[in-house]
């Protein structure tokens, strides 16, 4: 590429159909900002008190763009995760930040997947000639043995990468072909939107997002290949990814980078302060074993390991863990914030949160997102029940959505 080129023309220039997709963004915002139908319909799902009438009176409200409300891989609820459409439609529900995962190819470009190894579940792959290039092809489904397949963006070049067609995060376990594996979409997402749909890269997400007036919160996702990956190592991978906004000439103060891997966060502290400032600690340290000591117990101090003071002295400023680690549920079966909220608060660490709508329909208790208070979730409108006390008791500096109308007309009402 020609050393003059700069970043977001270089982008435009290589990806045609991205070309399209930025031209379509101009005039999206254009459009200005839309609530839609579903905060309404979540108001009305609710039960009746106080906060119920508040947000009744603000359903008229002309929206605005917060940073509180995150899209989260953009708006997947119903659009094809991490492509331009599905991030343009979280910006056109005023969503303040937007989300790149980054995970890299086999020529080491940085490319948005929410996993290296999500290929054959997020796009049509498995029915292309690609398809002998994944780590292990498509077996169908046989007997009580599941279909399966498992195909890596560092199993394809860039160039190989931009021929796929993207698609909502799904497959058919019962597939007995390529073709059926591609089915298997939740019935509470849709289809309607997945056609033609734009791929990116991280640098072509640069671009977009700020011709959308949105910031920047990309994750370095953990790799599925033994790192170093030809030479390219972690330090290197976490560092091309920070450099990609600085050859952008975005603003550090614009940027959340994000990691599970704590290593990460503290090397931006170290080698990019700026940036590093600004680092998000995604915290899941709820997955170890009981026996495991860095196992987290949200109800019970003693097993933050690190504790949250230890991580604010290590240099730590942002702190994410998933909603239902920030609140419990009191004698009187209230929400309230969970231990390991008030020891965060106590810290000084700023918190966001994940991920709000990814769930589906809340009337059997939400599923994962919500199981420390599925006792008290009962209806769609206690996604707003939810928020409130993130947002008013917690005092959560954002949370992530599948569908971002629903917190930016929250905070928007709020005044967040």
């Amino acid at each position: 590429m020609n050393k003059f080129c700069m970043t977001a023309i270089c982008a435009l220039a290589a990806a045609p159909a991205f070309a399209e997709s930025h031209m379509a963004s101009d005039a999206m915002a254009k459009a200005g900002l839309t609530y839609g139908v579903r905060p309404a319909y979540l108001v009305s799902k609710m039960e009746d008190g106080p906060l119920k009438d508040e947000l009744a009176a603000c359903l008229g409200n002309t929206p605005e763009r917060s940073a509180f409300s995150i899209g989260h891989r953009g708006a997947p609820l119903m659009f094809p995760e991490h492509t331009a459409e599905s991030n343009m439609a979280a910006a056109s529900m005023g969503a303040g930040i937007l989300e790149c995962d980054v995970t890299f190819t086999a020529d080491k470009e940085l490319v948005c997947r929410h996993a290296q190894n999500d290929l054959h579940t997020t796009t049509n792959i498995v029915v292309t000639d690609l398809a002998e290039n994944c780590t292990t092809p498509f077996t169908p489904a046989s007997g009580d043995t599941d279909a399966s397949a498992e195909c890596r963006t560092s199993d394809l070049t860039l160039a190989e990468f931009r021929t796929l067609e993207p698609k909502m995060d799904a497959s058919d376990a019962s597939a007995t072909t390529a073709e059926e594996y591609l089915g298997g979409t939740a019935d509470w997402r849709t289809d309607l939107y997945a056609n033609d749909a734009t791929l990116l890269t991280h640098a072509e997400s640069i671009a977009l997002f700020d011709s959308l007036g949105a910031d920047f919160t990309p994750e370095l996702k953990s790799p599925s290949v033994e790192m170093p990956f030809d030479g390219f190592s972690q330090e290197d991978y976490a560092q091309k990814m920070i450099d990609e906004y600085k050859d952008a000439g975005i603003d550090p103060s614009r940027v959340w980078p994000q990691s599970f891997n704590l290593d990460d966060v503290l090397y931006w502290i170290e080698n990019e302060p700026e940036f590093g400032a600004q680092a998000v600690y995604l915290d899941d340290r709820y997955e170890a074993s009981d026996e495991d000591e860095g196992a987290i117990d949200p109800m019970d101090a003693s097993t933050f390991k690190p504790t949250m003071q230890e991580l604010a002295d290590m240099g730590v400023n942002y702190i994410a863990p998933p909603l239902w680690m920030l609140i419990t549920l009191n004698d009187a079966g209230e929400m309230v914030p969970s231990v390991y909220a008030e020891q965060a608060q106590e810290a000084g660490l700023e918190i966001i949160t994940w991920t709000l709508e990814r769930s589906g329909p809340l009337a059997s208790g939400g599923g994962w997102y919500f199981q420390s208070v599925s006792d008290a979730i009962d209806t769609d409108g206690d996604y707003f029940e939810v928020l409130d006390v993130l947002a008013q008791d917690v005092g959560v500096a954002g949370v992530f959505s599948d569908w971002p109308a629903t917190t930016t007309f929250y905070a928007n009402c709020k005044g967040l």
